[in-house]
C-alpha cells in the first residue's frame, strides 16, 4: 500500500476534520421538520366536531408492527360520536412498537388518522408510550361540539363525505394542535 492511497482513504475524515461544527441549542431552540414529516398521529374531525373515524379496523390491519388497537362500537342517535354507523370506542397506539411507516394512514378510508409534525414523543414508562384516543384527537376548534351530538352537516354520512376535500376540519392544518407550544422558524406564532 503506497502513501498515496493511505492519503486518499482519509480523504473524508480529513475533509470533516477542518469544517466549522454545527450545534443545534435544541430543546431550547427546536428545528423545524420538513412538511411531510411522520410525527404523532391525530384523529381528526369533522368541521362540527364528530369524529371522523368510524372504528373499521383498517390501520390496526395494516399497521405492520401491531402497534394500533381499535374497538368499534355503534352509534345511536341518543349518542352519536361519528356520522357513520360506527365509531371507535377504544383507540390505542403503543410508540413503543410503532415505526412511523406511515401504512395506517394510507388504509384509512376517512382520512380520519394523519400524521402531525411532533416528534418528542420520549418518556420515563412504556406504560406512558401508549396513546389513548383521548391524547390522539384532534383539538375542538371554534365552532365544534364535543360528541355525542346530532349530524349537523347534513341528513346522512354522505353528506359528510361527498364534501370532505372542500371541507376538511381538521384534516388540513391539525399538524398545529396546542400541544405543541413551540413556534415555527418564521415567528408566525404557529405551532409546529
Amino acid at each position: 500500500m503506497s502513501a498515496l492511497g493511505a492519503v486518499k482513504g482519509f480523504g473524508v475524515t480529513f475533509a470533516h476534520m477542518f469544517r466549522k461544527t454545527v450545534t443545534t441549542k435544541y430543546p431550547f431552540e427546536t428545528p423545524v421538520t420538513a412538511p411531510r414529516y411522520h410525527g404523532r398521529h391525530i384523529l381528526n374531525r369533522h368541521p362540527d366536531g364528530l369524529e371522523k373515524c368510524i372504528g373499521c379496523e383498517l390501520c390496526a390491519w395494516a399497521c405492520p408492527a401491531d402497534a394500533i388497537y381499535v374497538e368499534g362500537a355503534d352509534n345511536t342517535e341518543e349518542a352519536r360520536f361519528s356520522p357513520g354507523e360506527r365509531y371507535a370506542a377504544t383507540y390505542q397506539i403503543n410508540y413503543a412498537r410503532c415505526i412511523f411507516c406511515g401504512l395506517c394512514i394510507e388504509a384509512c378510508p376517512t382520512r380520519s388518522l394523519t400524521m402531525s409534525n411532533e416528534y418528542e414523543l420520549a418518556r420515563d414508562s412504556r406504560k406512558d408510550l401508549i396513546f389513548t384516543k383521548e391524547q390522539l384527537l384532534a383539538p375542538l376548534l371554534p365552532g365544534m361540539e364535543q360528541p355525542p351530538h346530532e349530524m349537523y352537516l347534513g341528513e346522512t354520512e354522505k353528506d359528510y363525505y361527498v364534501g370532505a376535500l372542500t371541507n376538511p376540519g381538521t384534516s388540513a392544518g391539525a399538524e398545529r394542535a396546542p400541544w405543541s407550544d413551540r413556534e415555527t422558524a418564521d415567528g408566525s406564532g404557529a405551532t409546529a
